[in-house]
């Protein structure tokens, strides 16, 4: 049976300026529902109210009528997606039509309908739907980014107030696609326009400075309506999104796989400390092609580079620092402003810097784990310094090929009881996200110092180890911080609020350990 809304029940009017962030509310129940928009609603006052996901949305409309009566300061939509159309609603468009209609009288200023059943419907019943609330015209593209100019000139022979065209991006350069696609037909429309999936979080903040009207966020990641939606308050919080305008710079960390990193929480944190008008992004790149036509397209200012690209990317660069050249990586690229793309290596900070705090490098005997990326960059930044390195890896030929261009010395793991270290490091990713490994034995763990770069957890079995024997420890945290802080001053030119930076990344990592442990309680509930 369906209730009848109160015949006191009258349409609110649309506020003349939209909020730059709507919440997109979803739940089994419209209490559900109601309950996170009466807890964060005051916060976040845009709020869509996702009815299709509800069983029978005509019969919960005086309930959301009721909330929207005593929360005035609410502007909110309706949306009742059919199931054809990428939504939940499994009703006929008679149906759709009429619950976004008493939507409407229920207290949405704004219902959004699917450019399908717009052109399904009657000509007449669409209009007569826009007369009394304004109306969001959207498509959703799951599958790809493709013939947007296309879709939007089949959009505008319907009327509407909005238009959203929303694509899935399957590389990063679909964002670019849909930024230039914004700020050539933002000033013609009233557009909403973003990118789903994980490729495309970076339309989702950039969007509103290419033109887009809004954004859409969750109340949290794991109460999404869409691949990608980012939680809001990671979309105000880390990204800043109330600031992000047409001169806001971009920076980014490029890599596959990026979802773990916590860089943007870094160096978010140090722009916002040090009042740049910028912005970070983890950009998930599938090819070193894609990287760069999305760096050069955006543009990208600044750029962290991680595996598998710290190596490739230098042919792709118009020039190095002699840290890039010598140790054949590079972890930093800057945009000067000349446009052309410039590359450092800030991994040398990143060692150098924790160490000069515990002891003198030069002539200092320094044992290095691994012949990698991280490793190369420890080994001739210590050289460099002063420092007698030796070279430990499980392939004793790459230990030995880099020890020789290093001018190091390689060691087999039989002698390290021979020389007496006064630091080992370990440059290697074992002991991430598993504390019982280690990538020595404990009983071969003897040395002033004790350096581990994995930095999640952080505290590896390693450090726990060493600390035990009571050496001095430096947990990888310190290296993840400093060489972020010296990326920091080469993009801005200003001093890196290491501090702040520090605080932030702790932050991150121990509420990554508590929604690990949760997850990990939860699965052992019967």
């Amino acid at each position: 049976m369906t209730l009848a809304l109160p015949p006191t029940a009258s349409p609110r009017s649309l506020p003349l300026r939209l909020p730059r962030v709507c919440l997109a509310l979803s739940g089994g129940t419209i209490e559900e529902m109601l309950a996170i928009a009466e807890s964060m609603g005051r916060d976040n006052p845009f709020l869509e109210f996702r009815l299709d996901y509800l069983k029978q949305p005509l019969s919960v409309l005086p309930k959301l009528h009721r909330f929207l009566e005593t929360h005035q300061y609410v502007t909110a939509i309706g949306t009742c997606r059919r199931a054809d159309n990428g939504g939940q609603f499994k009703g006929s468009l008679a149906s759709q039509l009429e619950v976004l209609t008493k939507a409407h009288t229920a207290g949405c200023q704004i219902v959004d309908l699917e450019l399908q059943s717009a052109v399904k419907a009657k000509a007449e019943a669409v209009a007569r739907l826009r007369s009394r609330a304004g109306l969001i015209l959207s498509f959703h593209d799951f599958h790809a980014t493709r013939q947007l100019e296309e879709t939007l000139e089949k959009m505008l022979k319907i009327p509407a107030d909005f238009y959203k065209l929303v694509s899935t991006a399957t590389t990063l350069s679909d964002n670019v696609t849909m930024m230039k696609f914004l700020q050539t037909r933002g000033d013609q429309q009233a557009l909403v326009g973003l990118c789903m999936g994980e490729q495309g979080i970076i339309s989702r903040v950039l969007s509103l400075r290419a033109g887009s009207v809004f954004t859409f966020a969750a109340p949290s990641a794991d109460q999404a309506t869409a691949k990608g939606q980012i939680g809001v308050r990671e979309l105000r919080s880390i990204y800043r999104i109330e600031q992000v305008d047409a001169a806001t710079r971009v920076f980014g960390v490029a890599g596959d796989p990026i979802g773990h990193s916590l860089s943007p929480v870094i160096m978010n944190a140090a722009l916002r400390r040090e009042n740049v008008n910028g912005v970070y992004l983890a950009l998930h790149a599938k090819t070193l092609k894609d990287l760069m036509q999305c760096v050069r397209g955006i543009p990208v200012h600044g750029l962290s580079v991680t595996m598998p690209y710290k190596r490739s990317i230098l042919g792709q660069l118009d020039n190095t620092d002699a840290h890039s050249s010598k140790i054949g990586a590079c972890n930093t690229v800057v945009r000067g402003q000349d446009g052309k793309l410039y590359g450092f290596n800030t991994d040398i900070a990143g060692v150098v810097r924790p160490l000069e705090q515990r002891l003198a490098i030069e002539n200092a005997k320094v044992l290095v784990l691994g012949a990698g990326g991280a490793a190369r960059a420890a080994v001739f930044g210590l050289k460099e310094r002063g420092a007698e390195v030796w070279v430990l890896n499980r392939t004793a030929a790459k230990a030995q090929k880099l020890a020789r261009q290093a001018k190091a010395h390689s060691i087999k793991r039989a002698d390290l009881r021979k020389v007496a270290f006064d630091v080992i490091i370990n440059a290697t990713p074992v002991g991430m996200g598993d504390t019982k490994d280690c990538p020595l034995k404990d009983q071969e763990i003897q040395a002033r110092v004790v350096f581990d770069m994995v930095y999640d957890p952080v505290e590896t079995h390693l450090l726990h180890v060493a600390r035990a024997k009571g050496f001095a420890v430096i947990p990888g945290i310190e290296m993840f911080v400093q060489q972020a802080a010296r990326q920091f001053e080469i993009w801005t030119g200003k001093p890196a609020p290491a501090g702040d930076m520090l605080r932030a990344v702790m932050v991150a990592l121990q509420e990554r350990a508590a929604a690990q442990k949760q997850a990990a309680n939860q699965k052992q509930k019967p």
